[in-house]
């Protein structure tokens, strides 16, 4: 029999990867370290707007599913998030369904309080600022306009830290929307400024960790997760840091 982890109010809207991280390291029976395929899955399922409770009933199906597979009944452990894709995206469906006619959702970002303090927010943002300039100064050499791009994403995300001073409560998911903008901006500033031989060496290694999981998904899931993937390790390449208040925790 499956037994899925509850969700409770306590698992919160924006700690959306880092309570699949650990869900999966607790199935696993191992702490590992989570591939950038792995994070670049669970950024489709939080894009796609897949709630938090079906993906960890999708992992308890895959794991179930996995140990009374071949693999699994020698021992082997399971290794990677993509094995759970489908079970992930059936336990949705199932949620959307038995959803229909409920009425609008809850929010969880406008909970009472909020789920960070400003001294938590005005940390972030300033780590994010000093990983902004280093960002910057890396790229200077070998891509000026690029340096020039980060530079103007680092002077928007200062102002926009301007509004963690407002009076009464913070709108969280107007923060998110903000930084998301700033993102998108910083991804076509990367993928614009990298190198032929950068892309070419990310999309050699995507393909490599893809090939064993492409059957399993369609052409939409695969470009999505191909997306997400590609800008993981763009940002890791330029050292552009992640300004979603997903990545906070």
């Amino acid at each position: 029999m499956i037994e899925c982890a509850p969700v409770t109010e306590s698992s919160n809207y924006f700690h959306y990867f880092t309570d699949i991280e650990e869900y999966f390291w607790r199935k696993r029976g191992a702490h590992i370290l989570v591939s950038p395929l792995d994070w670049a899955i669970v950024e489709t399922w939080q894009k796609a707007g897949i709630p938090l409770e079906a993906v960890l009933r999708g992992i308890d199906r895959a794991f179930e599913s996995y140990r009374h597979s071949r693999r699994g009944a020698s021992g082997r452990p399971l290794k990677s998030l993509a094995y759970c894709v489908d079970a992930v995206l059936e336990a949705a469906e199932e949620a959307k369904e038995a959803g229909a006619g409920a009425g609008p959702e809850r929010t969880p970002a406008k909970a009472p309080g909020g789920p960070f303090t400003r001294e938590e927010l005005h940390a972030y943002f300033q780590r994010n600022l000093e990983r902004l300039a280093r960002s910057a100064e890396l790229a200077g050499a070998r891509a000026p306009e690029l340096a020039a791009r980060i530079s103007e994403a680092r002077t928007r995300l200062q102002e926009t830290g301007t509004l963690l001073d407002s009076p009464g409560p913070l709108d969280l998911e107007d923060l998110e929307r903000r930084l998301t903008v700033l993102e998108e901006k910083l991804l076509a500033a990367v993928t614009a400024g990298a190198g032929e031989d950068i892309l070419l060496r990310i999309r050699r290694e995507m393909d490599r960790q893809l090939a064993a999981y492409r059957r399993r998904m369609t052409a939409e899931q695969l470009s999505l997760l191909e997306r997400q993937y590609l800008q993981k390790r763009l940002f890791e390449e330029y050292a552009v840091p992640r300004l979603s208040l997903f990545y906070l925790s």
